[in-house]
């Protein structure tokens, strides 16, 4: 059966990031996904220069209106801008109970734009991460959720992932993806922590500047992997993969004048020669 997922998130016009590129990452991996737009934008890839809030009650009802009628067999969570709509959304999702939850703590365009603001940030803490089954922060996010500085070498982000898990543990399997792209120098590892087994995988850093979307675009990929593989860790495995050749092959898609996008369908487009 083909898996059904669903993005909660906010609209990239230029498609690089948000629930167009959801749903380009969801496609490209085999799943069929569906869309909940929790906030509007006007950005390029070069900055974000509006921003506007989407109705709470129109979010729930999109939510619900979906959920009574379609199978989701899992829920990507990214940009939600707003208090108000940060809590409806938590509370129409504790009403569904989705198998798989992939939690994207949208924070700061890659732009340096606020995609949050920081009242809904406890909203996030207190009534999302507990329903998380996988987190996936940036060392930033990660630093804001913990209210501490970033980490800035591997060995503090060991410490970094046992604390982030400890937010979202309730006795059953959730998991913390800590990505390490914001680390200095050329590597740049992963974590996956799920409170007894740590995995690190190791990447180098690809030199681009089309880094547009990647966070949305790899917690999409866990979304529509985790109902297709046998465990987190092999799709964490596959999501990471996935990403790496979309930053890889990007410089053939050629959007923008600044931050481009990853290519979301390398595996399926032929090599361009550029």
């Amino acid at each position: 059966m083909i898996p059904s997922t669903l993005t909660i998130a906010g609209v990239d016009p230029s498609g690089g990031a948000g629930v167009l590129a959801d749903v380009k990452a969801m496609s490209a991996l085999g799943a069929y996904a569906n869309g909940v737009i929790a906030a509007l934008t006007a950005q390029n890839t070069q900055g974000v220069t509006g921003i506007l809030p989407v109705d709470p009650a129109f979010v729930a009802l999109q939510i619900d209106t979906l959920f009574d009628d379609v199978r989701i067999d899992a829920v990507k969570l990214g940009m939600l801008g707003q208090q108000p709509v940060t809590e409806v959304v938590a509370e129409r999702l504790a009403h569904w109970k989705p198998k798989h939850l992939v939690l994207d703590p949208v924070m700061v365009a890659k732009s340096g734009n606020l995609l949050l603001e920081k009242p809904a940030v406890n909203a996030l803490r207190e009534q999302l991460l507990p329903q998380s089954t996988m987190i996936t922060p940036n060392l930033p996010e990660a630093g804001v959720l913990l209210e501490a500085r970033p980490a800035e070498t591997l060995k503090e982000m060991y410490g970094v992932a046992e604390k982030l898990h400890k937010l979202i543990d309730d006795g059953k399997e959730r998991w913390v993806f800590l990505k390490g792209g914001h680390l200095p120098g050329d590597d740049c590892p992963d974590l996956l922590f799920n409170g007894d087994q740590m995995v690190e995988m190791p990447a180098l850093r690809i030199q681009t500047k089309n880094t547009h979307g990647t966070g949305c675009t790899l917690s999409a990929a866990l979304a529509a992997l985790l109902p297709q593989t046998p465990n987190a860790v092999e799709a964490a495995k596959l999501a990471k993969q996935y990403l790496f050749k979309a930053i890889a092959r990007s410089h053939e898609m050629n959007i923008g004048s600044g931050h481009g996008p990853v290519h979301h369908f390398h595996h399926w487009w032929p090599p361009v020669n550029s």
